[in-house]
């Protein structure tokens, strides 16, 4: 990668893809550095609604709201300056540039996930074709923790905290009512959302009793055998499933139900209780259970107010902090910031500046140690990688049990 001189102009930033509770802190952390810089940032320029804003030309002057305002803003889950699914066609580049040049954009920063960080390497190459000199970051962001380079990413601990307290209540409501009760959770392609459902556990017969990720071929026969087995033994059972779940083919199950895509070509796999309704009818007519339930968290999981992590807000605002002193330094003209762990008992990261390509398209999976040989289940190894991220979770308690006697 050839090294950038630093540069003088204006900055765009913008929001791409699922909104998360903590993709704001990401946005406000950019912005408050970047006025730090105001030798080489002039004008700070947030897009509404990603590119399709740019092409719009549909900005607002962030230099202009107040500290307050921008510490609400930070606070306030879902994407403050709207988010968009699209991947630009050769056109929008052209026309993406003739704004950026209009504007003089100099530093133009993406925060979303896989298919935005592919989004701002397709803008990059086009700064480099047409000469135009400009510093294009991405800054990480998923729910789905599926970013290759980062070993967690901003959204993921917020998200798995929301999971792991619905179970939580969801446990606690079917031991009450006893029966087989299942819970559809975002991940396409990886399993973390799905797996953060055991840190619903508190105690040994407590629900999940069957974790279900996109990384093993799910087989329905399989699926019943389990549920009966864990009924047989706690009298009901609890299961979490992944969204993108897929036959021994690689085709996700859901997808035979539902044809709708985005630009990027992904099946709208959370907008639909499909899914959920096909396994409990499974269940009630293979296992011969009446009680069986369903639900699709489908987007609650991404923007629930009240809910965030504080490590997850923390590291949120701070890669957007990092990704404006790398841009601003010039040491490089592109960019994604990565969060890596630190080796250790102790949770520690760092942050690191990785290429875009690197960061764009591909998805990181569930790592084998994190499931269980059966295949529906996780490990205590992902419990240990994941409860920091989270952190602490409420009380859950329970009688003693002690049974009084008969009376004569």
């Amino acid at each position: 990668m050839a090294t950038a001189k630093k540069v003088v102009g204006n900055m765009l930033i913008a929001q791409s893809g699922g909104p998360t509770m903590v993709i704001n802190q990401s946005l406000i952390g950019a912005v408050v550095e970047a006025r730090k810089h105001k030798a080489q940032i002039k004008k700070i320029y947030g897009s509404l609604h990603g590119i399709k804003g740019i092409l719009d030309e549909n900005f607002i002057d962030l230099a202009k709201e107040s500290a307050k305002t921008l510490e609400e803003v930070a606070n306030t889950p879902s994407s403050m300056l709207g988010s968009v699914r699209k991947k630009p066609t050769p056109e929008d580049c052209v026309a993406i540039f003739k704004v950026l040049q209009k504007y003089n954009i100099r530093y133009f920063f993406y925060i979303g996930g896989n298919d935005s960080a592919e989004t701002t390497h397709i803008i990059n190459e086009e700064a480099k074709k047409y000469g135009y000199q400009m510093q294009c970051y991405h800054i990480c962001k998923t729910i789905d923790n599926d970013l290759k380079e980062n070993d967690h990413t901003p959204g993921f601990g917020s998200g798995a905290k929301f999971v792991a307290q619905a179970f939580m209540g969801d446990n606690l409501d079917n031991r009450a009512l006893p029966g087989v009760k299942i819970n559809i959770i975002m991940g396409r392609h990886a399993g973390f959302l799905t797996a953060a459902a055991a840190l619903a556990r508190v105690y040994p017969d407590d629900g999940p009793h069957l974790i279900y990720l996109p990384e093993r071929p799910f087989s329905t026969d399989k699926f019943v055998t389990d549920v009966q087995a864990v009924v047989k033994k706690y009298g009901r059972c609890m299961v979490a499933v992944s969204e993108g779940i897929s036959d021994e083919n690689g085709t996700p199950v859901a997808a035979k139900f539902i044809k709708e895509v985005d630009s990027h070509g992904n099946v709208q796999l959370s907008g639909s209780g499909a899914l959920g309704d096909l396994l409990a009818k499974e269940i009630k007519e293979k296992a011969n259970i009446s009680r069986v339930r369903a639900d699709t968290f489908g987007y609650l999981q991404r923007s629930f107010a009240g809910l965030v992590s504080e490590v997850d807000a923390k590291e949120a605002r701070t890669v957007g902090q990092k990704a404006v002193q790398a841009a601003v330094a010039g040491k490089f003209s592109s960019g994604s910031i990565a969060i890596k762990r630190k080796p250790g008992k102790k949770y520690n990261v760092y942050y690191e500046r990785v290429e875009l390509r690197q960061v764009s398209k591909e998805t990181r999976h569930v790592p084998d140690h994190f499931i269980n040989k059966e295949a529906n289940d996780v490990t205590k190894a992902f419990i240990d990688y994941a409860k920091p991220l989270v952190g602490k979770l409420p009380v859950i308690g329970r009688f003693k049990g002690v049974k009084v006697p008969k009376a004569k």
